[in-house]
């Protein structure tokens, strides 16, 4: 979904080392550089890493994809549920509670060690990245409450430290929210992965009463179950012509 906006396409170690040139000299997969173990060992890696995500997708305008769906949104009853954490759905204007991050959000930090501050929201935090190195250089985050290293409130690659407090109480709502509309739900499920398929899973469970999925993914279209299409096509092209297809006459 974020790849029409310009985002990195971070499935596959060729587009992710082709957006990336340093990590790939040093050989290093999204994965290994996606650990928490990191923000320990070395946290000028860690939040090189995460400064530079944060400082993108701050920058980054959402596709006219979005404003489709949020035009269909405005029709019917609309929920999302999403593995993104770059915060495009609300800056597309998404009411937040309304957007399900299950593995967190970038633009809310949490504490190292977990001291009891809780998570809260990034807006003052500021990461200056060499970019030839993708390192962070000058001071790092740190938790308001105690003063250790700050990390973003991600969920991570064998992370047990994850606080998701924040991210909880808009995807319990979600799953309330699919109880009550099993019987006339349609899903749109976009550029959503098999590699980690927590969306997929998803999609197809909540239509699994209705068989009415519309899976939209360039490179695995199909639809495994048989209930549901699959369209072989890019979010922001295939949403437009989806729109205009339900607004002929």
């Amino acid at each position: 979904m974020g790849v029409d906006s310009g985002l990195p396409d971070f499935r596959g170690t060729e587009g992710f080392w082709r957006a990336y040139p340093p990590y790939a000299r040093l050989g290093l997969r999204f994965e290994e550089l996606a650990d928490p173990e990191h923000f320990a060992d070395d946290p000028a890696l860690a939040w090189g890493f995460y400064g530079h995500r944060l400082n993108l997708y701050r920058r980054t305008v959402p596709h006219a994809g979005f404003a489709v769906l949020r035009r269909w949104a405005e029709r019917l009853p609309t929920t999302v549920f999403t593995s993104n954490v770059d915060g495009q759905f609300q800056r597309a204007g998404f009411a937040p509670g309304d957007v399900a991050e299950v593995h967190g959000s970038i633009h809310h930090m949490q504490c190292v060690r977990l001291c009891g501050h809780g998570v809260w929201p990034a807006d003052g935090v500021g990461v200056t990245v060499d970019e030839e190195s993708m390192r962070a250089v000058g001071d790092l985050p740190a938790c308001p409450g105690c003063g250790a290293l700050a990390r973003p409130a991600i969920l991570m690659f064998g992370d047990a430290g994850w606080d998701d407090t924040h991210a909880a109480p808009a995807l319990a709502r979600h799953s309330d929210w699919l109880r009550e509309r099993r019987d006339g739900l349609a899903v749109v499920e976009l550029g959503a992965g098999t590699a980690l398929p927590t969306v997929r899973r998803r999609s197809e469970l909540a239509s699994a009463a209705t068989g009415a999925l519309v899976r939209i993914n360039v490179r695995e279209p199909e639809v495994r179950h048989g209930r549901g299409v699959g369209i072989a096509g890019r979010a922001a092209a295939t949403l437009a012509a989806i729109d205009e297809a339900l607004t002929r006459p």
